[in-house]
């Protein structure tokens, strides 16, 4: 069984292949591909441009008793130790973060560890580095 379009001629094909291009192609072959009536309005005379907020000290929704700083620190010595290492002593754990290509000043960090201590958590490691975990509220 031949399958084809017997709706419509070439002209109206090529019609619709134009209409749809921007959608197909990208907004580098002819245009947006948001149709002009959906794009924004640019902000009023009165108003201020929207702007992003850096990380930083800007950022909120920080547990209390951390910074967005100490929050992105112990975030990040997270990324390089995996679940399967923990509960783990400070061997394991530098193994673990080698294994996880860690950077130079993360497994200085984690020899520093007591050796006799085994760890539960990413946040018990944090704090026996010296650094601050947030605060529970009752």
């Amino acid at each position: 069984m031949e399958r084809g379009s017997s709706k419509h001629g070439p002209r109206v094909d090529e019609q619709m292949n134009q209409e749809v291009s921007g959608l197909v192609q990208g907004p580098g072959a002819g245009g947006s591909r948001v149709e002009e009536s959906r794009q924004p309005e640019p902000a009023g005379e009165d108003q201020p441009e929207p702007k992003t907020v850096t990380a930083g000290a800007l950022r909120s929704g920080n547990p209390q008793g951390m910074s967005s700083d100490d929050v992105e620190e112990r975030s990040r010595l997270g990324r390089f130790i995996t679940l399967s290492a923990l509960p783990g002593d400070r061997e394991a754990l530098v193994a673990n973060a080698r294994n996880n290509d860690a950077p130079a000043d993360i497994i200085a960090e984690l020899e520093r560890l007591p050796a006799e201590t085994r760890y539960q958590t990413i946040s018990e490691v944090w704090a026996a580095l010296g650094h601050k975990n947030e605060t529970i509220r009752w």
